[in-house]
């Protein structure tokens, strides 16, 4: 769903998903900000070490933006994960999802690469270990401990392979370099007991950390709005504008009516790593912003979203007709 949310979801300044991020992201408006996806068919990353020379320097307090200097030369061409700072608080462990505050630069060029300590960066959430993600961060991750500050200089290999990223001004050559701040581990669904859902409405089913059961009634879906908090979380309300992290799945209505469980159009599960968009700016459709704005973090919502908030009379490939009522259970893991 990754381009089809409203007129599609948008993924953080720095999406480092492997092939592409999994799906159409059916949430989504056209994703304009650069995303440094790898290659699904590029060389396997060689193993990290955790020095080499030459090796870039850094300065700054941790939690703020560092200072990276490249020094004169050609990198070694190694992986290099090297921990500045070591955490000390929970370690990361194989499938958790870190999350990070990051900087960048091209070796060769000097030029810097977008990030979280830059004017509206975000955090990005990683999964630590995971082929989905570029090893540059994936594995960069991965044993850290909470509070570590860690320096990744990652050949093409490790990073986008030989396809660069263009967008980036990354080509399939460039070594870059990345410092990571490991800030928490984010949960990777809502705890806590599920309402009752009443008949006329779908049924959902989300105790485990995969994709939702839903289940659609066989009767006439309502004609406006659902946003029905099924589990309510404990932390602060979403605001506008906010980039909220969350996990969903998605079905249509009407070709799922009275089946004992709906074809999922899409979901965040398949990703490996929870959606990301800023909410209630018109990129995602109408419904995801007037349903989740003022849902609490740590909520699972059901949304049911009428046409006129979601896809109107443009069809979506063939799992979303046109003039389709949308159903999507999102669990809001967290909001910055």
């Amino acid at each position: 769903m990754r381009r089809r949310l409203a007129a599609a979801l948008i993924v953080p300044a720095l999406m480092l998903t492997a092939a592409c991020g999994g799906g159409d992201d059916s949430a989504k408006k056209k994703d304009a900000s650069a995303s440094p996806s790898g290659q699904a068919s590029q060389p396997a990353a060689p193993k990290p070490v955790s020095d080499a020379s030459p090796m870039p320097t850094v300065a700054g307090d941790l939690g703020k933006k560092p200072t990276i200097t490249i020094p004169k030369g050609d990198p070694s061409g190694k992986f290099v994960v090297k921990t500045l700072t070591a955490g000390t608080g929970p370690e990361v462990k194989k499938n958790d999802l870190a999350v990070t505050k990051y900087t960048g630069k091209i070796w060769k060029s000097g030029k810097d690469l977008a990030g979280s300590y830059d004017k509206d960066g975000v955090p990005q959430v990683i999964p630590a270990g995971s082929q989905t993600y570029i090893p540059a961060f994936s594995e960069a991750v991965l044993g850290q401990k909470v509070g570590a500050r860690v320096l990744v200089v990652a050949p093409p290999s490790a990073a986008f392979g030989a396809a660069g990223k263009q967008e980036l001004g990354v080509s399939g050559t460039d070594n870059l370099v990345f410092v990571l701040d490991v800030d928490s581990v984010m949960p990777k669904k809502v705890d806590g007991t599920q309402a009752a859902i009443p008949s006329d409405l779908p049924q959902i089913k989300a105790d485990k950390e995969e994709a939702a059961t839903i289940t659609v009634p066989k009767n006439d879906p309502p004609k406006k709005l659902v946003d029905q908090v099924l589990i309510e979380g404990k932390g602060a309300e979403v605001k506008s504008g906010q980039t909220v992290y969350m996990q969903y799945s998605g079905a249509t209505w009407k070709p799922n009516e009275g089946a004992a469980q709906a074809k999922l159009f899409d979901t965040s599960w398949k990703t490996g790593a929870p959606f990301s968009t800023q909410i209630g700016q018109g990129q995602v459709i109408e419904g995801w912003d007037k349903g989740l704005v003022g849902k609490k973090v740590g909520s699972r919502v059901l949304l049911v979203i009428p046409p006129e908030q979601g896809y109107k009379d443009k069809a979506q490939g063939a799992d979303i007709p046109a003039n389709s009522t949308l159903v999507f259970v999102v669990d809001i893991l967290g909001a910055v």
